[in-house]
């Protein structure tokens, strides 16, 4: 989609904005002459949405999951975001996300596994064992972003709940509340609730899919999918599925929210594909938050290497 208002936060790729700043409001608020067209654009709301919440700073490893790349500024990927249950709009979801509840917060594991039940998410993630992987983010609307994640290998949570040698997919659901979520009880709904995704099971496991429970170095805040989602670096991002309830195991390919409800533009794989333009648009480009201009796709998102080979021999024009 063509974004046509220049946004506050086209920085150079030497403003990211620094911790100290961005997790304190008063700072944020009458700092940088640039970030005062934030407020404008979404509201002071939406700012106050984004540290109205304690975000705990959580303990984790550094990792070699890194692509050398400048982060996005922190209040780029906190203010800009599709999280349709809070509504459709880029700053909806800042200015609506205050409402959701996140804690207590459980699971559902369910369908082809050894261990099915309901699991609260301190059982779920092994909080001592956080690490951060720096992501490529690409959104099928030809923008992207650089992030730093915090969390747990997806394959670490999902084999400790024993997948059955039946199981082929791994479906996942987000939490769909009216009283929550401004976007679920509206007349005209864009998607059918609960928003709904799924991976292959090689893909769950490979190394690259990641649960995220925090980004900068904090919990999520609740406009990026507090407090669990999934991160598919080599997809794009709405495969990301956030606020997650529940876990599936099946032996059938799961219905993906996108693919029932426009199935000629979204596929069920959603791989970032610069070959593969969306039927409206090009896939060839995209553009940078942060960055003037445009950069080249890169196939896989950049992350050919690692995941190339599970689709040796696949029409990837077909199984878009």
């Amino acid at each position: 989609m063509l974004i046509k208002r220049t946004k506050s936060w086209r920085l150079s790729e030497n403003d990211v904005t620094p911790e100290a700043v961005y997790l304190d409001r008063r700072r944020f608020m009458t700092g940088a002459g640039a970030l005062v067209g934030a407020a404008a654009l979404v509201g002071t709301g939406a700012l106050q949405a984004a540290t109205d919440r304690s975000l705990k700073t959580l303990p984790h490893a550094k990792t070699a999951f890194d692509p050398g790349e400048t982060p996005t500024p922190y209040d780029a990927v906190t203010n800009y975001n599709n999280f349709y249950e809070f509504g459709t709009g880029k700053g909806d979801p800042s200015e609506n996300a205050w409402r959701l509840q996140v804690a207590p917060w459980s699971v559902r594991v369910d369908g082809m596994v050894d261990k099915p039940g309901t699991y609260a998410l301190e059982d779920l993630i092994d909080y001592n064992a956080l690490e951060e992987r720096i992501y490529r983010l690409r959104c099928v609307e030809a923008w992207s972003m650089v992030i730093p994640w915090i969390g747990v290998p997806l394959s670490s949570v999902l084999k400790k709940y024993g997948p059955q040698s039946g199981a082929k997919y791994v479906a996942f659901e987000t939490l769909a509340d009216k009283d929550q979520m401004p976007g679920v009880k509206s007349f005209f709904n864009v998607l059918d609730w609960p928003y709904r995704e799924g991976l292959r099971m090689d893909e769950a496991m490979n190394e690259l899919a990641f649960l995220a429970v925090g980004l900068y170095g904090k919990e999520l805040p609740n406009q990026n999918g507090a407090p669990i989602r999934l991160v598919v670096p080599w997809k794009y991002g709405f495969k990301s599925i956030k606020s997650i309830v529940r876990i599936h195991f099946t032996d059938t390919e799961p219905k993906t929210s996108w693919n029932v409800s426009a199935p000629k533009e979204y596929g069920f794989y959603s791989n970032v594909n610069p070959t593969v333009n969306h039927p409206r648009w090009s896939q060839a480009s995209e553009r940078r938050i942060g960055e003037f201009g445009k950069r080249k796709t890169l196939m896989f998102n950049g992350y050919e290497e690692q995941v190339a080979h599970m689709y040796d021999g696949m029409d990837l024009k077909r199984y878009y």
